[in-house]
């Protein structure tokens, strides 16, 4: 199978069982979301895909190639991105600055950071992409200090994207972000690549529901069900856990 597959993940914190005999599938072009109660064990579970954490039990497989031993620069590598865990922003650099670092990083020039910027075209050819992409062309050489928090998660974003990733984990994206800021985000979400399997991990409903094709639900460690939107909306079990009480 092209993508994430994941089989009877166990995660165990002495006799605390974080994860519990999880089925997983992530294929290529996915638009999938987690989501649960606060300590579901969806970060946990996030952990165990990128490397952060090695799992009791259970196999990772990815592109058809077990990864479980791989350590997490590893998984970045082979194409396994999370907005999280790769990079904090400088926020004293431009938004543009900031875009350049992990391109060149890719292309095994991470000590040109400052090199003139005409000095590679195929470097600023994918910057102004990103820029393109993600709507950024009037913030493109602001200090990312002076952007509002959406606009910051949205350069994340496009860090994220600058490693070619085959696989994008979102956790939480609108975490933090006003009301008045989450269609930015929905926005961006909806322009990554077609090819691109995305896993958002998300509080938002509004923001679940708009984006993804199919939404997993996480109780206790455990897959409780999954199905279209429609199918997660209507189950009573779900409403009753979840969906009809506090989000947190």
């Amino acid at each position: 199978m092209q993508g994430l597959e994941v089989r009877g993940l166990s995660k165990h914190f002495g006799g605390l069982v974080v994860s519990e005999n999880i089925d997983f599938d992530l294929p290529a072009g996915a638009r999938k979301a987690l989501i649960g109660p606060n300590g579901a064990g969806k970060s946990t579970f996030a952990n165990l895909i990128t490397g952060i954490l090695r799992p009791s039990a259970g196999t990772i497989r990815f592109d058809g190639q077990d990864i479980g031993s791989l350590k997490e620069a590893q998984r970045v590598q082979m194409g396994i991105a999370k907005t999280f865990q790769i990079t904090t922003l400088f926020p004293q650099l431009t938004v543009r600055e900031n875009l350049r670092l992990p391109i060149l990083e890719r292309q095994g020039l991470g000590r040109r950071l400052f090199m003139r910027a005409d000095s590679n075209r195929s470097v600023e050819a994918e910057v102004s992409a990103l820029v393109d992409q993600f709507a950024l062309g009037s913030l493109a050489d602001r200090p990312v200090l002076d952007l509002a928090y959406g606009q910051q998660r949205l350069v994340e974003m496009a860090l994220s994207l600058a490693l070619k990733p085959k696989v994008l984990i979102l956790d939480e994206p609108a975490a933090g972000v006003p009301s008045s800021e989450t269609h930015l985000i929905i926005d961006a979400i909806e322009r990554l690549p077609d090819d691109l399997a995305v896993l958002v991990i998300e509080h938002d409903m509004d923001l679940v529901f708009r984006i993804a094709r199919s939404i997993v639900v996480l109780v206790q460690g455990r897959i409780l069900t999954e199905g279209t939107p429609q199918e997660i909306a209507t189950n009573a079990k779900v409403r009753e856990l979840y969906l009809g009480g506090s989000h947190g």
